[in-house]
């Protein structure tokens, strides 16, 4: 039976009307508005620009007309606002310097968050951070604001104190500069870009992988296929909640990151 149901899902793959497998193509889809320009816009464009839309209406419809005693709405986005000021910047960094990086921090929280959820919005179906674009963006701002903190808060001492911590014999450094140096400037903004890029094109291609079998298994195999098909239903619903936490933790691991580079580069010892 196995052998049969990939034999038939091979056979399905070589046409262009029936099942179709989870591609990396997906990531470039074919432009909607002005094709061959340098603003030629996408599907995943428009997941981005619905998700800032959707953000920007929120926030101001909740924070438009603040009252002393606040209605539903507006103690759902005065909790959200507080998630990453209580939990993020003052945990990490203190009154003074999460109040300084706030508005960064929160604006990039609730950015990766809104654009993740598209990836399990029905019609849209793919995350506005599924291209590297975005996370990169992102990761560069994270990259050039840690710089920045570092050289307000140590002028003179912030590179050197990066590149050779204290405390290490004078002929290690030969060893320790260049691996703090790929550690602290060059790793960093990879890593950051990487990790919210893959979970999201992860988490893509496995939700796509879920409901075009249970397409395929009920709507063109039908018979015996459709409890096949009822079981990759289940899986796909299963994973759309799971994404649902995927995309709010990668919002909060961005950001939380961010926050801890800020941390590193404002401590006393620079």
């Amino acid at each position: 039976m196995i052998t049969q149901a990939a034999t038939l899902i091979a056979t399905a793959t070589s046409t262009d009307d029936e099942f179709h497998p989870p591609s990396i193509a997906d990531f470039f889809p074919p432009a909607i508005f002005f094709e061959g320009t340098a603003f030629e816009i996408t599907r995943i464009n428009l997941a981005q620009f619905l998700a800032t839309a959707v953000l920007v209406i929120l926030f101001l419809v909740g924070t438009r007309r603040l009252k002393l005693v606040p209605g539903r709405f507006q103690s759902v986005v005065e909790m959200a606002l507080d998630f990453v000021r209580v939990n993020i910047a003052e945990d990490l960094l203190g009154k003074k310097d999460g109040q300084r990086f706030l508005p960064i921090l929160t604006t990039m929280f609730f950015m990766i968050l809104f654009m993740n959820l598209t990836g399990i919005i029905p019609g849209i179906n793919i995350a506005g951070t599924s291209v590297i674009a975005v996370p990169l963006l992102l990761a560069v701002i994270a990259y050039v604001t840690f710089i920045y903190a570092g050289i307000r808060k140590s002028p003179g001492n912030f590179f050197k104190n990066s590149l050779m911590p204290s405390g290490v014999p004078w002929p290690l450094y030969i060893i320790i500069i260049p691996l703090e140096f790929l550690s602290t400037f060059i790793i960093r903004p990879v890593t950051l870009t990487l990790r919210l890029l893959m979970n999201m094109i992860v988490g893509h291609l496995m939700l796509v992988l879920f409901f075009s079998a249970t397409q395929y298994f009920v709507f063109t195999l039908g018979g015996l296929w459709t409890v096949l098909g009822a079981g990759t239903l289940a899986f796909g619903f299963v994973f759309t909640l799971f994404e649902l936490l995927v995309a709010f933790l990668q919002a909060y691991v961005f950001t939380i990151l961010t926050a801890v580079y800020i941390q590193l580069a404002v401590a006393e010892e620079h």
